[in-house]
Parts: structure tokens; C-alpha cells; sequence
């Protein structure tokens, strides 16, 4: 029999705007009564639906969600859908028909699950948005990611950091002066966090491109133009191919690229070394950022290829993802360190949110070999044991 977990009613903001609503999100129910009320762990099913094993990223957090779960002794139902939004939305109508007890969902198109969590809510199944928000429902209740508008923040300041425009405190060099062109990428525009990164990184980065500073050559600025379905390494590659043949064949020189996920910097260097630059940054190839500091990407920071990728530290969202997830077992209200930023569409989603770090060459021991992230033999082969 499926057991009815639910959010036991607490004071504060996030259950008066419950109430207001007429009613709770996917977790809610009149009783108080949740499945760790005398329920044994390996009764309780933990359906955890991940987006794709194409990425290390998303293989590295499905592992630490089922391990961290299992140690605590419930079952756990990870899958992985390829990056096909049919696979996962049939994965998880599966979890929800053989009887899972919570759901911890990393879509991949936030969009596009509605119909599934109305049958979770149905259920009184939590539905917990992992990493990345899911959005046109009310049946969401609780989003763990990082910060969003923070990481574009520090990819943008990654990028004036390479070009040497200011220095590792953030200061402005002085005598650094442009115009230097520079060209932008962003993440899939179904992934609500695509957004928030480019907004962050466009913060830092607009005054510079206001002042001449940085000249964007090919014109191209907004989010729409410049989004990467799928993060794709290949559609990134390719576009940058074009960019390189319609902007840069007269010789101008391209001096940085603004890339938000590590597989779309491999893709861009890839193109940009196939016309001749480079190979490496101090042989001319223009500075190129990224982020979730994947193994192939961390080596080619270490060789002086890639400039910096941001470190989302995916240990730490698995362990909040997990806290959750007991939270609303035990029939408890999950802490929640930001009720206002991430609104769905149709309600402000209660969050965590996670702090990250910007990784350069001489970063690379002390916040990933030395926290076990990737050991030195790793960082030195470029592929993870």
C-alpha cells in the first residue's frame, strides 16, 4: 500500500502561502502522519529521475543521490533518460505507478512534466525540482540547486579575470584597456537555470560591452539567439564554426568567449583550434570559461587550454537533495534558504541554494584533488576511474 507523505504543517511563510493557496503542493494532505512515522526505511521507494549519462555532472550526482539514500537504507529507483523527454516522462510515470514514495526529478525540459506531477500530487508524492527548476506547476515542492545568478556572476568574472581586466580579488587592472571582441554562448533555453546564469554573467559583463571595452563582433546578444539546445558540445562547436567563418575570417582577433557548461567550452575550443589558434591560451587561443568543472574540461584548464570552469560541487547538492527528501518522510518542513527567487510560473517554489567556486590552473589541488573530487591521476589523464 503507498504510503501518504506529508509536509507537517509548520509556521512561517511557506505554509501560510500553502494555505492560501487552498492547498499544498504535491506533499500535502490533512493528515500529519508521514512514511517515517514507524515505517521501516527499505519499505520506502525514492524515485530519483536524472536527465542523461552523456554528462560526468549528471552520472556523478545520480551516484551520490542512490549511495547517499541507500546508505540510509531506503530503496532508490535511479534512471536515466538520455536526454529524450518521452524516456523521462514515462520514467517517472513509472516510478509514480510502482509506488514511489518521493520523487527527486533533474528534467529536461521544465516544461514539460506537468501532466506527471498532477498525478504525483494526486498520489501525495513530494516532488522534489533537483538542479534544475520545473516550471507551469504547482505541484513542485522544493527546488535544491545552486546559485544560479551567482554562477553566471562568477563565469562572468572568470572571463575578465583570463583577459586580465581584473585580478583574483575582482579589482580592475589597471592599464588593461580594449577593445577586445569577445563572442557569448548560454545554456539550453528548456532549462530554466540557462537564464539565470546568462543574466549573472551578463551583469558583470554589459558595463564592458557598454563602454567598448569588449565589442561583441557578431552582434549576437540575446539569451534566445545564443542558447545551446540541449547544451549541446556539437551545436556549440558548430556555431562557433559559423561565427568564426561569417565574423572573424577578415583577421580580426576573437580575445574571449563567454561559455557556461564545460562541454560547450570543449566544442568551442574545438573549433577554434581547428582554424589555427592556439593550441593553448599561451599560444593565442582566446580565453574560454565554463562551468561544472567535468574531468576532460579540468585537465584542459590544467594544461593552459581552457581558462576556468565553475565548481558545483555535487556532493553537496545530493546531501541537501537527500535532507529533503527525509524531511518530507518524516513528515517535516525542509529548510529552506531562499522562499522568493524562483517563481515557476504559477508559484515562488521553496529553496536551497548552494554556494559555488571558480576554478583557474592554480585552483585545481587545493578545491578538487585535495577535497577528493578528482585525485591527481584523474586531473593528469583527463578521464575519470
Amino acid at each position: 500500500m503507498r504510503r501518504k507523505i506529508t509536509m507537517a504543517a509548520a509556521a512561517g511563510a511557506l505554509a501560510l502561502s500553502l494555505a492560501a493557496c487552498g492547498g499544498g503542493g504535491a506533499g500535502s494532505t490533512d493528515s500529519t502522519e508521514g512514511a517515517g512515522d514507524g515505517a521501516d526505511k527499505s519499505d520506502i521507494t525514492i524515485g530519483v529521475a536524472m536527465p542523461t549519462e552523456t554528462s560526468e555532472r549528471w552520472i556523478a550526482d545520480g551516484n551520490a543521490v542512490k549511495a547517499g539514500l541507500e546508505e540510509l537504507g531506503y530503496k532508490v529507483d535511479l534512471q536515466y533518460a538520455g536526454d529524450d523527454i518521452p524516456t523521462q516522462t514515462q520514467q517517472i510515470d513509472q516510478m509514480i505507478t510502482s509506488g514511489a514514495d518521493v520523487l527527486i526529478i533533474a528534467s529536461i525540459d521544465g516544461t514539460a512534466l506537468t501532466s506527471q506531477l498532477e498525478n504525483a500530487a494526486a498520489q501525495n508524492i513530494p516532488v522534489i525540482a533537483y538542479d534544475r527548476l520545473i516550471r507551469d506547476s504547482e505541484n513542485v515542492d522544493f527546488y535544491v540547486t545552486f546559485d544560479n545568478f551567482a554562477v553566471g556572476v562568477a563565469q562572468g568574472t572568470a572571463l575578465l579575470r583570463g583577459m586580465g581586466l581584473v585580478d583574483e580579488t575582482g579589482a580592475e587592472v589597471a592599464g588593461v584597456t580594449g577593445p577586445f571582441n569577445i563572442e557569448l554562448f548560454a545554456g539550453s533555453p528548456d532549462d530554466n537555470n540557462a537564464g539565470f546564469f546568462f543574466e549573472g554573467a551578463m551583469s558583470v559583463l554589459e558595463p564592458y560591452i557598454t563602454d567598448g571595452t569588449f565589442v561583441v563582433k557578431s552582434g549576437q546578444t540575446d539569451f534566445d539567439t545564443v542558447a545551446t539546445l540541449r547544451w549541446s558540445q556539437e551545436a556549440a562547436q558548430k556555431r562557433m564554426e559559423d561565427l568564426l567563418t561569417s565574423t572573424y575570417s577578415d583577421g580580426s582577433k576573437l580575445a574571449g568567449v563567454l561559455s557556461p557548461f564545460d562541454g560547450i567550452s570543449r566544442g568551442i575550443i574545438t573549433a577554434l583550434q581547428g582554424v589555427g589558434q592556439g593550441p593553448t591560451i599561451e599560444a593565442g587561443l582566446p580565453i574560454v570559461t565554463g562551468q561544472d568543472a567535468e574531468i576532460a574540461s579540468v585537465k584542459l584548464i590544467a594544461d593552459g587550454v581552457q581558462s576556468s570552469t565553475i565548481f558545483k560541487d555535487t556532493r553537496k547538492l545530493a546531501d541537501q537533495s537527500i535532507k529533503v527528501a527525509e524531511a518530507f518522510i518524516n513528515a517535516e518542513e525542509p529548510e529552506a534558504n531562499d522562499t522568493e527567487t524562483y517563481d515557476n510560473g504559477v508559484k515562488v517554489v521553496p529553496s536551497y541554494l548552494l554556494d559555488v567556486d571558480t576554478v583557474f590552473a592554480a585552483d585545481i589541488t587545493p578545491l578538487l584533488v585535495e577535497s577528493e573530487y578528482w585525485t591527481e591521476a584523474e586531473v593528469a589523464s583527463g578521464v575519470s576511474d
